[in-house]
């Protein structure tokens, strides 16, 4: 083939033009080597968000990424290799209970997670919080941890998906993280990577999910599940609820300490929305696992692990394989040491009617839990713990949340923000919205592709 040169690329996808998958692979193949510049990256990961990127685009760059570096070969683990992967969103901590559960119920769970993006927290930043965790696995100790505890969740190494290192740094950087092409390749990559039999997608919409638009994040759920079926993966895709934050918490440690209550068997109530839909992404995973017929059998056989402890032992031996301080876990509450503290109380009585919660989840980030540029550190100890949630009926001066910050120079934005994210009227709470919305199957996401192609694009 005819020697291609980035600038030509670069100038084409600014005109608006949809590139080849021959093109979109030298991109990618650079970005690895280092011949295509940041500069260069930042300008097209720009015009791909401002122009979009077609499904044709979306599948040649989700493969290529995918086949920029080494791949883990699940065959080996003598068991089903499941995995979950959410779209982004506050205090989403589903991962620490799903895993667990589906290693108990005899998967193998290889989970490859993120860091914090945008105002989305990471995963890894959550489990370096837990002393002595190591997410920096080589492959060969990736699947040591999964064949001895059935689950392991780390970053991804220097040799798997490579492109998507360099390529989700930028995108954090360059403001291009809400766009559903960049979203599914970056997501979907890493998880064709894993060898996986099956695959349950989270993606989030509301307030506080990546793309707020519906019909937007269905785009993207209907796009992730299309391209992952066509590469050989069963997928399902669920619309969830980010219309406030999931569970009682958002931040690091608090957030592991949350999910640790629920592991051992206990129910309370602010935790009982990030019960439910834990529950329901374990069975679906055990079920495209092919340990139950139906998602709802696999539902039941995941609660029967948070029943009998057998989730909670799987957590447990996974972090101790990975490093972790256990004895952490002995009083999470003594482990929780914050630089400085406040709780914000309602300024009015009313119902908590709206939480934007894309505010709530930068106003996190100012606590000093999130990085405002790429490999700055986080505080372990910052973040947010809520005592009102949306459709709560509020006092004057009842505490809504409390606010875990490195120390008091990191105090005032944070209330100044969540205050601006929440509101609190007179009238009350005029719509329920579901926790789980649309699930996405490999039919049913080739019809509404097919119907949106009709449309437009949805970028």
């Amino acid at each position: 083939m005819a020697r291609l040169h980035t600038v030509d690329l670069l100038r084409k996808k600014r005109d608006g033009y949809a590139l080849s998958a021959y093109e979109i692979e030298h991109l990618v193949a650079g970005a690895v080597s280092g011949a295509v510049t940041p500069e260069q990256l930042s300008v097209w990961l720009m015009a791909s968000f401002i122009h979009g990127l077609s499904l044709e685009e979306t599948r040649a760059l989700t493969l290529a990424m995918r086949d920029s570096g080494e791949k883990f070969d699940a065959s080996r683990l003598g068991k089903p290799a499941v995995d979950k992967h959410s779209s982004g969103g506050v205090g989403d901590k589903t991962s620490f209970l799903v895993a667990p559960m589906a290693a108990a119920c005899g998967l193998a769970v290889p989970m490859i997670s993120g860091r914090a993006l945008g105002h989305t927290g990471g995963t890894l930043d959550k489990l370096e919080s837990i002393p002595g965790y190591r997410t920096d696995l080589s492959l060969a100790e990736f699947e040591s941890v999964v064949a001895r505890c059935g689950c392991a969740i780390v970053g991804q190494t220097p040799t798997l998906v490579p492109a998507d290192r360099v390529l989700y740094s930028l995108r954090d950087r360059t403001g291009t993280v809400e766009n559903t092409g960049l979203l599914c390749s970056s997501i979907v990559s890493k998880k064709l990577a894993e060898g996986l039999a099956g695959l349950v997608l989270d993606v989030k919409t509301g307030s506080g999910s990546s793309l707020r638009d519906r019909e937007k994040s269905a785009y993207l759920a209907a796009m992730m599940v299309a391209i992952a079926e066509a590469a050989g993966t069963r997928t399902v895709a669920l619309l969830t609820d980010m219309d406030q934050p999931l569970g009682s918490t958002a931040g690091n440690w608090i957030e592991i300490a949350e999910c640790l209550e629920l592991l051992r068997g206990q129910r309370p109530d602010a935790s009982e929305d990030l019960r439910e839909l834990s529950l329901e992404l374990a069975g679906w995973m055990i079920h495209l696992g092919g340990k139950a017929f139906e998602p709802e059998e696999g539902r039941v056989m995941a609660e029967a692990t948070l029943r009998d402890g057998s989730a909670l032992s799987a957590f447990l031996k996974m972090i101790e394989a990975q490093g972790g301080d256990l004895s952490v876990f002995d009083d999470p509450l003594a482990t929780h040491k914050p630089g400085a503290t406040r709780v914000l109380e309602a300024w009015a009585a009313g119902v908590i009617t709206e939480m934007d919660t894309t505010e709530i989840g930068w106003a996190v980030q100012r606590t000093g839990a999130g990085r405002a540029k790429a490999g700055a550190p986080v505080d372990p100890h910052a973040g947010f713990e809520f005592h009102a949630r949306r459709g709560a009926r509020v006092e004057h001066g009842q505490p809504i949340a409390t606010i875990y910050a490195t120390d008091e120079a990191h105090i005032e934005e944070p209330v100044r923000r969540l205050k601006g994210a929440i509101s609190i009227s007179a009238e009350p709470l005029r719509v329920e919205r579901a926790l789980v919305g649309w699930v996405f199957d490999r039919q049913s996401a080739e019809a509404y592709l097919a119907d949106a192609g009709k449309k437009g694009s949805r970028d």
